[in-house]
């Protein structure tokens, strides 16, 4: 699981490059495409799951989380949150960034360092002997701290040799509840964070989900091994 995780970090490193003004979105899943044939030994893990049809989720500014690639073009000012996941010799990897396309505002940027701010603060509770929702507790206490709000109809999950396991990994909760913590457990920990209210919905599509008052939403990932010695980042070595 390392190494699956690992090379969808590099994934996402390599795209941040590609996020500029005047790219479409779906540039950067054909880049990702591109990438995946290269390589050989990998797949993506969303395409065909459950009916997506494609490898990234692509969400610009209010979008929260599955914005599916299309001719949009980047912007200078949005935000664009970079959801991706693979598998590797039987394991999955789940990652997300939100990157700034140019200088953004203030508020924007703030929303940023709040969001990945949060998902570092629930890792660092992912550990043996604490409670699952001791993860939760941390990132809602930060982000509500910060006046924005964490998203509650999508959640992070463990993640193994499937993509989506047991057991769900809110982002808000009491400390103290949930299931008590193991060495050996795997989550992907994803705070969703929206700059305005909690509230989100569901486009045409199907697929991808907004803020109702049309906020900006950042959205940052990582897969986290519980271990004997404390949370581990799960990345190549």
């Amino acid at each position: 699981m390392r190494v699956a995780s690992g090379r969808a970090m590099e994934m996402l490193l390599y795209l941040k490059d590609l996020v500029k003004a005047g790219v479409k979105t779906m540039d950067l899943e054909n880049a990702c495409e591109e990438k995946i044939k290269k390589t050989g030994d990998v797949k993506a893990a969303f395409k065909g799951y459950n009916g997506f049809p494609y490898c990234l989720c692509v969400s610009v500014n209010d979008e929260v989380v599955h914005g599916m690639p299309s001719e949009r073009q980047l912007k200078e000012n949005d935000i664009v949150s970079i959801d991706f996941g693979l598998l590797y010799e039987g394991y999955y990897g789940d990652v997300a960034m939100t990157y700034a396309v140019g200088g953004v505002s203030k508020a924007a940027r703030k929303l940023l360092e709040v969001t990945e701010t949060s998902l570092y603060r629930g890792i660092d509770e992912a550990r043996e002997g604490n409670r699952l929702h001791d993860i939760s507790h941390a990132i809602q206490e930060f982000v509500e701290g910060e006046r924005f709000s964490v998203v509650r109809e999508f959640v992070g999950h463990g993640i193994g040799r499937s993509l989506h396991e047991e057991p769900q990994v809110p982002n808000y909760g009491t400390r103290g509840t949930g299931l008590r913590l193991k060495a050996g457990m795997v989550f992907a920990i994803e705070p969703m964070v929206n700059m305005g209210k909690s509230e989100v919905y569901v486009k045409e599509n199907g697929w991808t989900a907004a803020t109702k008052d049309g906020s900006l939403s950042a959205h940052f990932e990582h897969t986290v091994a519980v271990t004997s010695n404390g949370p581990v980042i799960l990345k190549r070595v």
